[in-house]
């Protein structure tokens, strides 16, 4: 089995002890090292080129969302997922846009982060519904304001990628999804892949903040495979 190496980036030694705990219970996790601020966190990124960054957000120096930024533009296949206390929404969009692939609030229950960080590494992590509901307030606020919310730019897509996108966007899972479009499952991972790979996204996150932003919430869903 495969182990996945973590760097864990948090300027608290307690929390970067309960962190490596924690991922030590996991056989498919291997904490490769520990950073106690944003420079060091990228510093040792480009020597040790881990797979997953779990990197809290408040640090001193340049903080965690500059040093994620900067680790998605050099080192853009290791995969960063923030840690905070809080889900302030322009944190959560700074880290969106600078590539993050997740976002995990510290006080969450040890189960569902390890499952969360389990199913990113396998592709499969949903949008969690609170982080939906965050990225529908935010662009729809955006579009109103600029008006310029459309379709237009999501003419790339098929009807059926379009469909998919939209259950994306509402929170659900591959299997949620799969159910609701009667297809199997793994053909729903195959399809957001490949969308994915045509829009030059990286994560089911930027995927949801894409739908909303181009229109793409309010497809009605068609009960037969296209």
């Amino acid at each position: 089995m495969y182990r996945y190496r973590v760097l864990i980036a948090d300027d608290h030694p307690l929390a970067r002890k309960a962190i490596r705990s924690l991922l030590d219970g996991d056989e498919r996790f291997e904490p490769v090292a520990e950073a106690s601020d944003g420079e060091e966190a990228v510093s040792l990124c480009g020597k040790l080129q881990p797979d997953l960054v779990l990197m809290d957000i408040r640090m001193p120096g340049i903080g965690g969302l500059e040093a994620t930024r900067r680790i998605k533009l050099h080192f853009p296949h290791v995969r960063v997922v923030m840690l905070t206390v809080s889900d302030h929404v322009a944190d959560l969009f700074t880290a969106i846009q600078y590539g993050a692939q997740g976002y995990l609030l510290k006080n969450m229950d040890p189960d569902d982060w390890m499952d969360y960080l389990r199913a990113l590494l396998d592709d499969n992590a949903d949008v969690p519904r609170q982080m939906a509901d965050k990225l529908f307030q935010h662009f729809r606020s955006a579009a109103s304001a600029s008006g310029s919310a459309s379709e237009t730019d999501a003419g790339v897509l098929t009807p059926r990628e379009r469909e998919l996108v939209a259950c994306v966007a509402a929170g659900e899972t591959n299997r949620q999804i799969a159910e609701r479009l009667v297809i199997a499952e793994n053909t729903v991972k195959n399809h957001i892949k490949n969308i994915l790979d045509k829009l030059g996204l990286d994560n089911r996150v930027q995927l949801t903040a894409y739908a909303v932003r181009h229109g793409l919430t309010h497809i009605g869903h068609n009960r037969r495979e296209k």
